[in-house]
């Protein structure tokens, strides 16, 4: 699958816009500490930044590798193989424990990553859910995991203290949404759901938003609002 991946991106333009890939590894067979630069090395020519994706509900014993000696061991990995690498991010989980996010923050921090993605799916399943579905097996994204991932993200932001460039990432649908992640600590926001349902459509209108929840909260810009939420949304 990489090295299709990596042809359908060699073929588009560099100047097509910010450009990352996220890669993870196979369900059966994998070896984190050769596939992950494998992965990395394979796309590194042809994005801006990569994602290290150590999360996916869907695939067992993945999020095994956020403990500090795997986690290390596969950035320490990707730094020996790949000699140019892109800057890197670690995708993180939302069910991660208080001892477990510091771990993998310091572990970033040491070993070089430019930051994390706050965050993948959730296992978890909160309250006032009503699809008849609500139970099956995997990871839930979309609304229900904005409290869940923006909480992560702004006690992320806290332990980073300013060493690490956070992306914001689960339940944003509105430029308000946006503006939260961005307070909760995000220097990036990203979406995933909400554009799965809405379409291209989405990003002018979130932009827009955004820019009038920018003004009302007295911001003339987006660097000046990053992390000023941290300390309240962390108790989300």
């Amino acid at each position: 699958g990489i090295e299709a991946f990596r042809r359908r991106l060699a073929s588009v333009p560099r100047d097509a816009g910010l450009r990352g890939a996220n890669v993870g590894i196979n369900r059966e067979g994998a070896d984190p500490e050769r596939d992950y630069p494998a992965l990395i090395g394979a796309v590194a020519p042809h994005v801006d930044y990569a994602v290290v994706n150590v999360s996916s509900p869907n695939t067992p014993g993945l999020r095994d590798l956020q403990g500090e000696g795997p986690l290390r061991s596969i950035l320490a990995a990707i730094a020996e193989s790949v000699p140019r690498p892109p800057p890197l991010f670690v995708k993180i989980a939302p069910d991660l424990s208080p001892s477990g996010l510091e771990s993998v923050v310091e572990t970033c921090v040491t070993q070089g990553a430019a930051g994390l993605i706050v965050s993948n799916t959730t296992l978890s399943r909160p309250p006032g859910l009503r699809s008849p579905r609500s139970a099956e097996p995997g990871g839930l994204s979309g609304a229900p995991m904005f409290r869940l991932s923006t909480a992560l993200l702004a006690r992320a932001h806290l332990l980073a203290r300013g060493r690490l460039t956070l992306i914001g990432c689960g339940g944003v649908s509105t430029g308000e949404q946006a503006l939260a992640k961005i307070r909760a600590g995000a220097k990036l926001v990203q979406l995933y759901t909400a554009f799965a349902f809405d379409g291209p459509a989405l990003l002018p209108r979130l932009k827009r938003e955004l820019a009038s929840a920018l003004r009302s909260s007295g911001f003339a810009e987006v660097d000046q609002a990053i992390g000023t939420g941290a300390d309240r949304l962390a108790l989300l």
